[in-house]
């Protein structure tokens, strides 16, 4: 009489492979992508493609950071993480007021630094779980460990959702102004960033009274930031 052993199913028999293999793409694939990137313009993010899938256009134009007027650059930092600078990625202070907002019953705001927004533009979809925003926060750590701030700048201005289907401060400034990116004035920058925050909603050629008050006090924030030798933070 013989005794057949069943060795039970695949992924019982081949766990550590598993494992390993999880590990190696968790970490392999941020490293390789965030090193590409580092040199080579990222070609399209998942939201481009969502909002391509939405049934928007895809009109973006990529420019180096020499080429987007210093207004703007300044005016984005102003607008959307006064210590871009300072910080490793992360504001924690931001990230304890928007705790203490959850816990009483209000909207997590305000705690993405650019360096957050980048990771998230680059690499994930669009969302508010904790679940994302932990991956986010993950891929942060390779954006300021692997890419000078000059860098992490650069990108999130080419790829930042200005409008529908309307990506980079190039295509922006085109669109809105009829003009580069280079040559925007201090109050054009401004509205820029003033509508980053809901680009489907807000348009800097035709604002609100909201978004032209909120372009002003960037305007007034931007005069105070002061660039480094690199045209960012060095």
């Amino acid at each position: 009489m013989s005794l057949t052993l069943h060795p039970g199913p695949w992924w019982r028999r081949n766990r550590l492979r598993l494992v390993v293999g999880g590990l190696g793409l968790l970490i392999g694939l941020p490293l390789v992508l965030t090193l590409l990137f580092r040199i080579v313009p990222p070609p399209v993010t998942p939201l481009m493609l969502l909002r391509v899938a939405e049934g928007y256009g895809l009109d973006k134009d990529w420019r180096s950071l020499d080429q987007i007027s210093p207004h703007l650059r300044r005016a984005v930092i102003a607008s959307e993480d006064a210590k871009f600078c300072t910080h490793w990625g992360f504001d924690w202070d931001a990230i304890d007021n928007a705790i203490d907002r959850y816990e009483d019953g209000g909207k997590v705001l305000g705690a993405s630094t650019i360096s957050m927004q980048t990771a998230k533009n680059v690499f994930l979809w669009p969302g508010r779980t904790f679940v994302r925003k932990g991956i986010e926060a993950y891929l942060t750590l390779y954006l300021e460990g692997l890419w000078p701030k000059r860098r992490i700048l650069e990108v999130y201005l080419n790829i930042a959702e200005f409008g529908p289907g309307l990506y980079g401060a190039e295509a922006a400034a085109m669109r809105y102004f009829a003009k580069s990116a280079a040559v925007l004035s201090p109050r054009e920058a401004a509205l820029l960033a003033a509508v980053l925050p809901a680009p489907l909603d807000r348009s800097a050629a035709r604002p609100s009274a909201a978004v032209s008050r909120r372009a002003g006090l960037i305007a007034a924030r931007a005069a105070q930031v002061r660039l480094g030798r690199d045209g960012a933070c060095d």
